[in-house]
């Protein structure tokens, strides 16, 4: 099954602000901190925190070097505030790498090839953009923000998350510009900086009154490359969830946040009816959870929504044990039930694939018990044949509780009630 992605934008884009959205979806960050920290010459630091604003729930994840202690010092590149920050400090805070340089650590860097392609496109898209504006080669450019390894992490990263997600194709919906002039390592520009604006051409935008820099240059960059490197969105799609990321910047007249929403191509069966529906596999390993926590959660999925819950038991890194828990629902309940799951656990992640399912239709039947009616299930092939038949156990734990007897004897009656009336 392939999947797509859409963002729509509400307060801009920007490395960190697609990160953010990406994890919200499902992406593991911290696995992603573990790949990165096992080959970035510098340590680095994840945080991802729930925000809410404007109605709207999501994460907020970043990223930065480990020698940089708060948001206030102005060395946080290209985190949707990077531009305003003075071009003497950023100068100072950052190592002004070329693309020759960023391009064999990324080459040797120990990820997949599919994430090291994306990567390489994205800087070198990054590299021809500042050469044009400049009257360069991408070759003899150098990058000042987006130079930082905390930047470098930026692009590296999304492309991994991007990649956990099972991405294929990717589509941008118009991105909000900003007005007036902000401040880079190059002194006082046009807002946006032109390079973002070369990079953001053919792509569509819409104008605002927003005094601030929306789309930074990693975000048009990561969007422009993924929108044209992957493959194109199908005519139809199914919506399987979405989520928001946040920025850190509070705007002036809109939330500051990116929505991602991942998309399925249509289940692959001819004329699905009801018996025959693609369902979503969603499944998440617990093992620091009150087992009578996902107990109490799995009656709760099954009454809202969810086909099946069930556990299975697995053994986690360091030798722990842990749980499996794993919940079959429709596409339309993949949000409601992965906020059950979020509230009710101690996950940080759901991972989600469809699969599809093939169903008996099922009608009921009453029959006679010497302790009372039960109502049987019972299941036809499309020709017709009735090929199961399930006693309901409720009715028949009632009865056998009614009646000081064992549900096995009701249910056995039942059964037997059920094939003596066929042969009739």
């Amino acid at each position: 099954m392939n999947y797509y992605l859409r963002f729509d934008s509400v307060g801009g884009a920007s490395g960190d602000m697609i990160l953010s959205a990406l994890a919200a979806l499902g992406a593991d960050v911290a696995e992603i901190e573990k790949t990165i920290r096992g080959f970035f010459p510098e340590p680095l630091r994840f945080q991802a925190e729930p925000v809410a604003d404007s109605g709207l729930n999501g994460l907020r994840v970043t990223v930065c070097a480990e020698h940089h202690h708060t948001h206030d010092e102005g060395v946080w590149p290209d985190a949707h505030t990077h531009s305003h920050v003075p071009a003497s400090s950023a100068a100072h805070a950052h190592s002004h790498r070329g693309l020759a340089e960023i391009e064999r650590f990324v080459s040797h860097a120990a990820i997949s090839e599919a994430s090291r392609s994306l990567a390489l496109g994205v800087f070198r898209k990054l590299a021809e953009a500042e050469a044009k504006i400049h009257g360069k080669t991408p070759e003899t450019v150098h990058f000042h923000e987006v130079g930082a390894w905390d930047s470098v992490a930026d692009i590296v990263d999304s492309c991994l998350a991007l990649e956990q997600l099972g991405v294929v194709g990717v589509s941008c919906g118009p991105l909000p510009s900003g007005v007036g002039t902000i401040r880079c390592a190059h002194g006082e520009m046009p807002n946006p900086a032109p390079a973002t604006q070369e990079l953001l051409a053919g792509m569509t935008v819409t104008q605002t009154d927003e005094p601030f820099e929306l789309v930074t240059p990693t975000g048009a960059a990561l969007l422009n490359v993924w929108t044209h490197a992957l493959a194109p969105l199908p005519k139809e799609a199914t919506v399987l969830r979405s989520a928001f990321g946040f920025g850190r910047r509070a705007l002036n007249g809109r939330p500051n946040v990116l929505r991602a929403t991942l998309l399925s191509e249509p289940c692959a069966i001819n004329a699905p009816s009801a018996s025959e529906e693609a369902r979503v596999v969603l499944e998440t390993n617990l093992d620091d959870c009150n087992p009578e926590w996902v107990g109490a959660l799995s009656n709760e999925l099954l009454e809202h929504g969810a086909t099946d819950v069930w556990c299975s038991p697995i053994l986690m890194k360091k030798g722990r044990a842990g749980t499996l828990l794993s919940v079959l629902v429709k596409a339309a309940d993949v949000e409601s039930v992965c906020q059950r799951i979020f509230r009710s656990t101690t996950t940080f992640g759901i991972r989600f694939h469809t699969v599809g399912r093939k169903e008996l239709a099922r009608r009921f039947e009453n029959v006679a018990t010497p302790w009372g009616e039960v109502p049987v299930k019972i299941g036809p092939l499309r020709n017709g044949e009735d090929v199961t038949a399930s006693p309901e156990h409720a009715a028949c734990e009632r009865l056998a509780k009614a009646n000081h007897v064992a549900p096995k004897q009701v249910y056995e009656a039942a059964k037997a009630a059920w094939c003596n009336a066929r042969q009739v």
